[in-house]
């Protein structure tokens, strides 16, 4: 099955682009990113930003941009059945170049798993210097770490 990626959630004054590999089936279906209630993504940016939680989209894309913050996906489309990273085939990166031009205050990219920071090194390749940090994917599949242990290494975002 043939999936895309969503536009990106930013404005012009994002300093921090945090990436995904590629919307799940549940996002999918939604339209909205890491939309799976099991997902912790948005747990742990509210927790992040001393916010009370919401399930509200808007609300929580409106957290994002309040704290400078873009969030996009490494890949533009891809073939998958499923949600699992490691069922992607035939992928293809979205255009960072243009994206970070039209970003010029962005300066730390954050991967949400190992996954996205591998397709991007793949595929990108950027001329100006970035800081790059790879972490732990929030994910539900992601099951090797507590929730908590995996909120300590997110917490690197409210230092940025």
């Amino acid at each position: 099955m043939k999936s895309y990626s969503f536009s990106p959630i930013s404005s012009n004054d994002s300093k921090l682009l945090i990436l995904g590999t590629m919307p799940g089936t549940k996002s999918l279906e939604l339209n909205q990113y890491y939309g799976h209630n099991q997902n912790n993504f948005w747990k742990f940016l509210f927790v992040i930003f001393n916010e009370d939680f919401s399930n509200d989209y808007e609300t929580k894309k409106a957290l994002l941009l309040k704290n400078k913050v873009a969030l996009w996906d490494v890949l533009q489309y891809c073939d998958r059945v499923g949600s699992l990273d490691s069922a992607i085939k035939n992928e293809i990166a979205n255009d960072f170049e243009t994206f970070l031009k039209q970003h010029s205050k962005i300066n730390t990219i954050l991967f949400n798993g190992q996954k996205a920071a591998a397709f991007f090194k793949k595929y990108v390749h950027l001329k100006k210097e970035y800081t790059l940090i790879t972490l732990p994917s929030t994910s539900p599949a992601n099951a090797g770490k507590s929730f908590q242990s995996k909120l300590d290494e997110w917490k690197i975002i409210g230092s940025l």
